[in-house]
This record gives structure tokens, sequence and C-alpha cells, in this order.
């Protein structure tokens, strides 16, 4: 009995990710019976009504109260239940996204789901022979950038992070390779491959507002966050543009996508692009999204983490022994040579 429960204990959360595979299976054909804004309204609905007794719940408006401390708590109530239904929409439409985007790039002015604001940004990526970066944000329904790149046949990459649970990861997987163009999962040795789009000539776009460990230390709304540095470095090293790409949901299931001009981003004393400052200046941009459409935004993310902030490190003096003062900054961009290719860290 004792290995039996032993055997048991080892292997359940594998059985019971193999047990959800049929039932997350299940809820993507009931969504597609329903079709799209049907579902879409009812996953919207299932999010806003459990959401507020799920634990998540309390990290969101705890969030909403941190970066707009002047409103009420009617008010941040009402912005977290928006969020839980942007959120419920978005795991609903997930069965419709080989179907949602519905814009024909030829016809730009042909009625539907979707509208585009800067498409000559694609075309020029598509077409000036040079690699590109794409720093979106988790608003609205943001798988929707990747089609509509693939779309304008942009040769483009997206990064993106797993789900937890395998059986939404596989089907996940699943339906992002039928509606988008290349794709590259976040984890150890994934560097390696972004860099490799990049000096190919492609193009690469990263949702980067979450919380990294080893990031970087920007402002976001006020307060001090980690970023993943990785878009920073890549245009340091590449000197290549870097566009913002976001969602607007209009009503239901109706979008509006935006590619901003390339974005000027700070450099240091020798001319080179500063990773921190590039960073930031990304981040900046996102913030004036969220600010424009805060119930759209994924506030359930714990984003701040002030006791994983780096703490101040002492800098030598090499020229007088002495110790610079504490914060003082340092280059987080180095280039690493050897007898590879040059390599981003």
């Amino acid at each position: 009995m004792l290995r039996l429960a032993l055997v048991l204990k080892r292997n359940l959360p594998r059985l019971a990710g193999l047990a959800m595979i049929p039932l997350i299976r299940g809820l993507f054909w009931l969504a597609r019976l329903l079709g799209a804004e049907r579902a879409s309204r009812v996953g919207g609905w299932v999010a806003r009504t459990v959401g507020p007794f799920l634990p998540p719940h309390r990290i969101a408006t705890a969030n909403l109260r941190a970066a707009f401390p002047e409103r009420d708590e009617a008010a941040i109530r009402a912005l977290a239940r928006e969020a839980w239904d942007n959120l419920g929409r978005t795991g609903a439409e997930y069965a419709h996204l080989h179907t949602l985007f519905d814009l024909d790039p030829a016809d730009l002015a042909a009625g539907g789901r979707i509208t585009v604001a800067g498409e000559t940004h694609f075309a020029d990526l598509r077409d000036d022979g040079k690699p590109g970066l794409i720093f979106s944000a988790h608003l609205a329904n943001w798988e929707l950038p990747a089609i509509c790149a693939a779309q304008f046949g942009l040769d483009a990459t997206a990064i993106f992070r797993p789900p937890n649970d395998a059986a939404s990861a596989r089907l996940v997987q699943e339906v992002r390779r039928q509606t988008m163009g290349g794709l590259a999962a976040a984890g150890q040795g994934a560097v390696f491959a972004m860099q490799g789009v990049v000096e190919r000539g492609g193009h690469l776009g990263q949702l980067i507002d979450q919380h990294f460990t080893r990031g970087v230390v920007v402002e976001f709304f006020g307060k001090p966050v980690l970023v993943n540095p990785l878009l920073g470095k890549l245009a340091r090293h590449y000197e290549c543009p870097v566009h913002g790409a976001r969602v607007v949901r209009r009503d239901g299931t109706r979008f509006h996508l935006e590619l901003t001009p390339p974005v000027d981003l700070p450099r240091d004393a020798s001319g080179a692009i500063d990773v921190q400052g590039a960073m930031q200046a990304m981040t900046r941009v996102i913030e004036g999204w969220i600010r424009e459409n805060p119930g759209q935004w994924l506030w359930m993310h714990r984003r701040w983490r002030p006791a994983m902030l780096p703490k101040p490190k002492p800098a030598q003096d090499p020229a007088s022994g002495t110790t610079a003062p504490a914060g003082a900054p340092e280059d987080r961009a180095t280039v690493m040579t050897g007898n590879g290719p040059a390599t981003v860290s």
C-alpha cells in the first residue's frame, strides 16, 4: 500500500494533466459551437462572475489601487470586473483565433471585426531588408498582433510563455501554429534562438509587461519593477528599429490594432542604445496604453515585487580605490564573443 501511495503521489500531476486534455478540448469544441461572439460573451460573463472569488482578484485590486490611488473603491472594483471580463473573453476567443482576424490586407476599407492603424509600418518592416523588434502588452486580445503580422506577410517570430497547465499549453500551441508566423517559447536557451532570428534579418515580437526576475529596473506607474531586457539588448547590438503594437477591444469581438512608428530610444555617452533607458521608453509607452483602457489589461499578475528588486551594490573606483555611491549605473548589456557567433547577454 505504501508503494502504491508513493507511485500515485509521483504520478498524480501527470495523470491530472492527461485528464485535463479532453476537458480543455471539450471547452474549445463548445466555444466553437457557440460562435465567436457568443463564446466571447459567455467567457466574459463566467470570468467576471467567478473571478472576484478567486485569489488572483486580491492581486488585481491591489495592483489597481497602486496604479490609480486617486480612484475610489467602487471604481477599483469596476475596473477589476472589466479586467476579468476581458480575460474570460480572450480565453473563449482562443477557439476562434483562426477566424477572428477577418481583415484583408488588400482591402483595409472592408468592414469587419478588425481595424488597423499604422499598416504602412508593417510594410516598411517587411520590405526594408533589416531586422526589427516589436513590443506589446497583455491588452485586450493580445494574440492578435502576431496574427496581424502574419497576414501582412511580415516574417515575425513571437516569443511566448506556455501556460503552466500542460493540456492548455498543448492546445494553445496548436491554435497559435495555425494562425501565426514563427513561435519561440521563453525558457533556458531560448535567447540564442531569438538572437538567430534577428541575425537572419527577421523580426521578433515580445510581450514585455510582466515581471522578470533577472531583469532591469524601470518605473511603471511611478513604482520600480523588473522588466525583461532582451529587446533593449538586441536593439543595442543590432541597431534595429523597435516598434510597439497594441490591441484595443472596441465592442465584443471587434478590435483595433495599432503599430507605432519606431520608438526613439535613449543612447549612452558612447552613442550606443542604453538598455535600461530603452526598456524604460518601451514601458512608458505601455503605461500610456493601459491608462487609456485600464479595464483591458491583465491586472491579475504580480507586477510590483519590491522584495525582488536588486540591492544597490557599491562599485569600486579603480583609480582612487574608493567606493562609488550605491546605485551607480552599470552597463547591463554586454556582448560576449568566442569561437562562435557574438552573443547578447
